[in-house]
């Protein structure tokens, strides 16, 4: 799937409707001239493929815009997405905590709960749930069920985009292959009787949490990475406005880097060493735990330190050291202008131990542009970056056109 940053416009007769769409909604074209000189159609060429988009109600005449001519005249209508013609459906799945919401077009959200779900309870009885809670949503929002034109979800694994199944996950016990897609799409129209083939896509939480922040708060920034230190340690990319997910969904699986501290540290995914066995939330809660604080996962770490525990406060700080260790050589590699930490340790001791050692390690080349921050949309950013990843996949110009069609425009 690719981003709105690597599509271009067929210039001459060839550009279609959803091309045209496609240059309003990103800000490059806004009127009818400028939608002729940046494709080079003819007016009336220009005006019957906006009156399918008009018919789909995708679009919508705004207010005048600045007078084309030097000499003067009447002004240009502007042309604007209108995102008050459908909604999406998202939801954020942590290993024992699930955040779900109804989104407009454009990522406002109308309605939203969270709650507990256990995927170790298995992917069956779990997606079954998160249906029931989508159909809640959407009567919540007044909204008809159809009104929903697709399903994002972001997963704590790492998942094959193409097929919409994680792949071996660490911490997703009875998860591996299964048919999220499917299995999600039933339950959703089991509670609404809305149709069972509604789009649905599936990725992971980092890479969507990545899309989400990069989007809302550095749509500027072309390289872009986000770590999430929850139970598990994960890192989202995102180059040239696009999530980087390797060949088959791997990149940023960053918890599974071996590092020398963690040499007799056992991880979920069988093996020593693994950084995510020393420094994640889950790792942090255990040493609690054998402390006698009690504590059993990552948003218990977060409770502990937002009351300054100090105990919880010292180890997120050595924590953060190990991350920083690795993130060196991440930041090295990548380049990026922005590092963001998010997740149950993103606050202060943790941060402060990765730019400890991020600064320690890496080249000062690597780090004269890079501003390491702290997540801005917080325990939303899942749900912003799904529902943008559906928005992005149904209003890509090759499928609006296919839309079109099976609307009869």
């Amino acid at each position: 799937m690719t981003g709105r940053a690597d599509r271009t416009v067929r210039a001459g007769n060839q550009a279609s409707a959803g091309e045209l769409l496609e240059l309003v909604r990103s800000g490059r074209a806004t009127t009818r001239g400028a939608l002729q000189q940046a494709t080079g159609l003819s007016r009336a060429t220009v005006g019957q493929r906006l009156d399918r988009l008009f018919r789909a109600g995708w679009l919508r005449e705004g207010a005048g815009g600045p007078v084309d001519s030097p000499l003067g005249g009447r002004p240009s209508i502007t042309l604007e997405f209108d995102d008050a013609h459908a909604i999406v459906l998202a939801a954020d799945l942590d290993t024992r905590h699930a955040r779900a919401a109804v989104l407009t077009l454009t990522g406002e959200i109308l309605a939203e709960r969270s709650g507990v779900l256990v995927v170790e309870d298995g992917p069956d009885a779990v997606l079954g749930e998160l249906g029931r809670w989508f159909a809640e949503l959407v009567e919540k929002a007044g909204r008809p069920v159809g009104a929903v034109c697709g399903i994002g979800l972001a997963v704590p694994g790492p998942v094959d985009s193409d097929t919409g199944r994680v792949v071996q996950p660490p911490i997703m016990p009875g998860w591996d292959g299964y048919d999220i897609r499917g299995r999600l799409g039933r339950a959703f129209a089991e509670h609404t009787g809305a149709r069972p083939d509604l789009p649905v896509l599936v990725d992971n939480d980092a890479n969507l949490m990545a899309y989400g922040e990069q989007r809302t708060g550095y749509p500027d920034c072309s390289a872009f990475a986000l770590v999430k230190v929850s139970t598990g340690i994960g890192a989202g990319v995102v180059v040239g406005g696009s999530v980087y997910r390797g060949i088959d969904g791997g990149a940023g699986d960053i918890g599974h880097i071996r590092v020398p501290q963690g040499a007799d540290a056992l991880c979920k995914c069988g093996s020593y060493g693994c950084l995510a066995a020393v420094a994640s939330g889950g790792a942090v809660a255990r040493r609690l735990a054998e402390a006698g604080v009690p504590a059993a996962s990552g948003s218990d770490v977060r409770e502990l330190l937002a009351s300054g525990h100090p105990e919880a406060m010292a180890l997120a700080r050595e924590a953060g050291r190990h991350v920083g260790d690795v993130l060196a050589t991440v930041v090295t590699l990548l380049n990026p202008g922005v590092l963001m930490i998010a997740g149950d340790l993103a606050g202060t001791p943790f941060l402060t131990g990765v730019r400890e050692l991020l600064y320690q390690r890496a080249l000062p080349r690597s780090t004269a542009h890079l501003d390491v921050v702290t997540s801005r949309l917080g325990e939303r950013a899942g749900l912003v970056g799904a529902g943008a990843l559906v928005v992005e996949y149904l209003y890509a110009p090759e499928r609006v056109e296919e839309r079109l069609v099976a609307l009869g425009v």
